[in-house]
């Protein structure tokens, strides 16, 4: 079988929304999955699974979601299909002991442990893998999360970073040169302060970036947050209004929380909210996802130890109710402090008294399948460290956000770190008709594995477009087919890539079988051309080779003798070796060989209306120089394609 005559090209972009239903499902589960509501992700794979849309992903998916749950039998379940699927990734044999081990099947779980082992796995051998509960040995198989630094840390106490609608707020003692009389005796700091920024921004941050206003005040403001409206800022200070510091009877001035309303880009009308207290601390406010509770922490008389996570409720009214104690699966005889809710009501806390790896670590909470509050898993590393890690914030895609931190390494004291959890990672990409230039709707793109099983199938948008999640470190087969259309296909690794990259793109441009009808004695005769070409060439070469010779006489045959009035294009292509401004030249030269070898042949040159190179611009695979390729691979892009434009 001749090769096809397609042009494929790889890229990285950026994430793209689908169209397609098992496409959102999958979206939507993995959004879930990324904001800790397992049991509604839960639900969302099985769905996958009975469609067979990507059921091998949906598979160990759902074996984390009842790894998190508390459920070690069905996570046992998921896990074992999942480490019989070829290519698992191994973590999967080490997520499938401990599992069997919440089973309290040891010896299953030693031999699979081993198998990880054995495979290259490498057992942390911090306390927290030791810890005999299953679901944070599991959470933990491998890091989740990536930290980086940002720009508006200083050299004192920086934390609180809350975002909103492409902007930065944050608490800071950042403001060394205004109010310097004004010093916290704790840690010799100038009192804290709300400030703001455009995300990303190389602002320098002073005291010029604070938020306008009356937020902050000469003792301490922050940290904060914020309506969705953007009308309304719940936020921390020291019991400091009427510019009068309340004190409580030993002379501590306590947290409360105060709200501001935006008025013409200021916050103003601060008052003072009514569950406060002059005796203890009421502080970091924040809001679900509906605002109908605030939570808070708070030392108050009657919880569980030093400091516990509250709530009250808020009516449409805006009155608030009594202060509620969040529990003992969250709260302990130590300190919870900076409670955080994101989109799914999930919470997350900073903890002293739950299983850590140092001071205040980060955890969020876990339900079970009807509802309940089961138990908190701690976010592990790189999130918490052996220092106070604390102030964790989420954004609504689940995968970015904030927490401040004072391990080793930072800018100054308290330092504010930037989080990526690891993306999924997604093969898109655009099918087009070569000859019309115009997408191809409807077509079908399968994705299967590299022994050719097949995985799961997309049609493309009337854009053309399609994409499909995909695996880290695997191989795959990429086929698209279309009525009209020869198949094409391709081979897609994801092996080598960056955590940071979100998507491949494998775009086709594909050339349709050409027909046309032909009257003879009252009848019609379709008249079907096969594939033209393509021919090769050797390395860094123009010449025509003589293992493409009975090729190049078979085109010469159908458009001298077969087809007289067919015309064609000729499009050159390079491999990815060697400059790209040479190749272009390079394969210029070689449709203009081309072009030489068929009109010496005898086809009339107008019938030929376009000869042009397009250097090292579509390849067939991925050799575009980032992953190592055989010389036969490379061989496939160093090639001339024949384009039917019309055969009568």
């Amino acid at each position: 079988m001749k090769p096809k005559n397609y042009l494929l090209t790889f890229a990285v972009c950026i994430l793209t929304l689908g169209t397609y239903a098992q496409q959102g499902l999958q979206k939507k589960a993995d959004s879930l999955f990324n904001k800790f509501a397992f049991v509604d992700a839960a639900n969302a794979y099985k769905k996958l699974v009975e469609k067979d849309y990507n059921a091998a992903y949906a598979t160990r998916q759902l074996g984390d979601c009842y790894a998190y749950m508390r459920n070690p039998e069905k996570a046992a379940t998921y896990y074992k299909n999942a480490v019989a699927q070829e290519n698992v990734p191994i973590e999967y044999y080490y997520k499938y002991a401990q599992a069997l081990r919440g089973t309290k099947d040891y010896k299953a779980s030693r031999v699979w442990l081993k198998k990880f082992k054995d495979a290259g796995g490498v057992i942390d051998k911090n306390k927290i893998t030791r810890d005999p509960d299953f679901i944070t040995a599991v959470f933990n198989a491998r890091h989740k999360y990536f930290l980086k630094d940002v720009n508006i840390n200083s050299d004192l106490s920086d934390f609180g970073a809350f975002e909103q609608n492409g902007k930065v707020y944050f608490t800071s003692s950042a403001d060394k040169g205004v109010l310097t009389k004004h010093l916290y005796a704790w840690n010799e700091q100038p009192f804290l302060d709300v400030y703001v920024t455009e995300k990303n921004a190389d602002t320098i941050i002073h005291h010029l970036s604070k938020v306008k206003g009356d937020i902050n005040s000469v003792y301490h403001d922050g940290p904060v947050v914020i309506t969705k409206d953007g009308k309304t800022m719940y936020f921390s200070r020291n019991n400091f209004n009427d510019k009068k510091l309340g004190k409580d009877r030993y002379g501590i001035s306590n947290l409360k929380i105060y709200k501001a309303s935006l008025i013409e880009d200021e916050w103003t009308n601060i008052e003072e909210l009514p569950f406060n207290n002059d005796d203890y601390s009421v502080g970091h406010p924040s809001l679900n996802s509906d605002e109908t509770k605030l939570y808070f922490a708070s030392d108050m008389p009657g919880g569980l130890g030093g400091s516990d996570i509250y709530y009250v409720d808020i009516d449409k009214n805006g009155n608030y109710g009594k202060p509620q104690n969040a529990g003992n699966v969250i709260n302990t005889k130590r300190n919870e402090l900076f409670p955080f809710i994101n989109t799914e009501d999930i919470l997350f806390f900073s903890s002293d008294g739950h299983l850590g790896l140092g001071l205040l670590d980060v955890f969020a909470t876990v339900y079970d399948e009807n509802g309940t509050l089961t138990d908190v898993v701690n976010l592990g590393i790189p999130v918490n460290s052996n220092k106070d890690d604390f102030s964790f914030f989420m954004n609504n895609d689940g995968i970015n956000g904030y927490i401040a931190s004072n391990r080793d390494g930072g800018k100054g004291d308290d330092d504010i770190y930037a989080f990526n959890r690891i993306p999924r990672l997604k093969l898109e990409g655009t099918i087009t008709d070569s000859i019309g230039n115009v997408p191809v709707e409807n077509a079908i793109v399968t994705l299967s594995d590299a022994d050719g099983n097949k995985i799961a199938y997309v049609e493309t948008d009337e854009n053309g477009e399609y994409d499909i999640n995909i695996d880290r470190e695997t191989d795959y087969v990429v086929t698209t087919t279309k009525d009209g259309y020869p198949e094409y296909s391709a081979s897609v690794t994801t092996k080598g890539l960056d955590n940071t990259i979100k998507s491949i793109t494998a775009d086709f441009e594909i050339s349709p079988i050409q027909k046309t009808v032909e009257e003879n004695m009252e009848q019609e005769e379709e008249i079907i051309i096969d594939d033209l070409g393509p021919i090769y060439f050797n390395f860094d070469s123009a010449k025509i080779r003589k293992d493409d010779s009975d090729e190049l006489a078979r085109i010469v045959d159908l458009m001298v003798n077969t087809y007289p009035e067919m015309t064609i294009k000729i499009e050159s292509h390079t491999d990815s070796r060697g400059p790209a401004a040479y190749n272009d030249m390079l394969s210029n030269r070689r449709a203009t060989a081309t072009y030489n070898y068929l009109t010496s042949k005898g086809v009339d040159a107008s019938r030929i209306i376009e000869y042009k190179g397009y250097g090292e611009s579509n390849l067939t695979n991925g050799c575009d120089g980032t992953v190592r390729c055989t010389e036969a691979q490379h061989q496939l892009n160093r090639r001339t394609n024949f384009i039917v434009i019309k055969v009568k």
